[in-house]
């Protein structure tokens, strides 16, 4: 055989091996990231660079949420799941008997690029397990949004975990190359943390999340020129596990609360824990996901962010848990007896707000309603408002005046008792906490 006939055939071996190798890789390392739900879109203003490609500012890459997380447009995807930690409650944990892969600067580039390029993709979320040491997996991490922006000029969405205990120079490029950052918090409490994942601690956790949200203050500070470079335009984010430990709702929405205040975070994430390890130190590997739980604490940060309620209101001392079987806007409406009926007449803004049934869009087309004509229950049927909720609440003289007489328990007993479309689905939409 010729020559150049052997060497062709050798390089198509050894192209078709790497090809497997690279499948193999993202078998895992696809797999081993969807346990991360902290990987929404939104609010990024980078455009696409001079003769690159991709854009991060035209809309958000969450188009869909498969069931276990994943998002539909966006490669989610870890560097190495070859993880020197081992904490309880994770997949890849080092005890953990798993296939362990890690893929290599050129190989990630390459198939980001080739998969935006056939259309399947519109960004990326790189995470990884720590290996060798927080600084060296940063690096890496780093190194890979480098390149896609600077090598090959991409300019479409890129989320970046930024790992607790590395140094404040990659945290910093993080922030320069990505449009979002997030650093998991995972356990909500530094005692459940330190029991459950001993070699990671707190401390560590917030120290990149801080330094991103000052860095972040900076940049955005006055008016923007030309030349400021972008800082994390779409913010950073974080996850909670819920149902690990044993720390209440109430302990959950107060440290969400902090985070919205003070680090700027975008969005918290809850993520129902799922039996994935026995151990000891976690609930029964037979014991179901608290999907519930997980779907009550969206709505409650749904209120905290768009309804202008504090934790403090939501829950206390006296009632550290959400209830299960009513929404917490609703549990706050039963509570307080004494706010209600309202006259959505006359009634503030702010306290429309907190009339079950009425969502935001539907508050302000109240307000602006009420000032041509007087709003009536058919206008508020158009306007989208659930009678079925909200006539326990409001003053109207077409309402039947026994209706402000039933007690709150009744309320409940009414509201859990009436026929619901898709009882067996859990929806995150906001509409449930209108």
């Amino acid at each position: 055989m010729h020559f150049c006939a052997v060497v062709n055939i050798f390089i198509l071996h050894k192209r078709v091996c790497m090809l497997e190798s690279t499948l193999k890789k993202i078998s895992i390392l696809s797999a081993a990231a969807k346990y991360d739900v902290s990987c929404s879109s939104s609010g990024s203003k980078r455009s696409t660079p001079s003769s690159g490609v991709g854009n991060g500012a035209l809309s958000g890459i969450c188009h869909s949420f498969t069931e276990d997380g994943r998002c539909i447009s966006l490669l989610k995807i870890l560097f190495s799941n070859a993880c020197k930690y081992d904490c309880a409650y994770c997949i890849n944990r080092k005890s953990n008997d798993i296939e362990r892969a890690t893929f290599n600067i050129q190989e990630l580039t390459d198939l980001v690029m080739g998969l935006y390029k056939r259309n399947y993709i519109e960004g990326l979320f790189l995470s990884s397990a720590v290996f060798n040491n927080p600084d060296y997996t940063m690096e890496y991490l780093v190194r890979v949004a480098k390149d896609l922006r600077e090598k090959y000029r991409f300019g479409g969405y890129i989320h970046l975990k930024a790992i607790p205990g590395a140094s404040a120079l990659l945290i910093h490029q993080a922030g320069l190359y990505a449009d979002r950052c997030s650093v998991n918090i995972e356990v909500p409490s530094s005692k459940s943390l330190a029991y459950l994942a001993p070699d990671k601690n707190f401390k560590a956790i917030f120290q990149p999340m801080n330094y991103l949200a000052e860095r972040k203050l900076e940049y955005s500070a006055g008016k923007p020129s030309k030349y400021t470079p972008h800082f994390l335009p779409a913010g950073q984010t974080t996850q909670m596990i819920i149902g690990a430990s044993g720390e209440s709702d109430l302990d959950i929405l107060k440290l969400s609360s902090s985070l919205y205040q003070k680090q700027k975070l975008k969005r918290v994430y809850f993520s129902g824990y799922i039996p994935l390890n026995n151990d000891k130190r976690l609930p029964a590997i037979t014991v179901a996901p608290p999907l519930v739980r997980e779907n009550r604490l969206y709505q409650a940060d749904w209120l905290m962010r768009f309804y202008q309620f504090s934790y403090d209101e939501i829950l206390d001392d006296s009632n550290p848990h959400l209830d299960l079987q009513i929404d917490p806007k609703m549990g706050w409406a039963l509570r307080h007896p004494e706010v209600f009926p309202l006259d959505i007449n006359t009634a503030d803004y702010e306290m429309i707000l907190r009339i079950p049934g009425i969502g935001i869009r539907s508050a302000k087309l109240i307000v602006s309603g009420r000032r041509h004509s007087r709003i009536t229950l058919a206008h508020l049927r158009k306007l989208g408002v659930a009678l079925n909720r909200a006539k326990y609440f409001i003053y109207d003289p077409d309402l039947p005046r026994s209706l402000q007489l039933v007690y709150p328990e009744q309320i409940k007993m009414n509201l859990i008792a009436a026929p619901k479309k898709n009882q067996n689905q859990i929806s995150f939409l906001p509409s449930l906490v209108s």
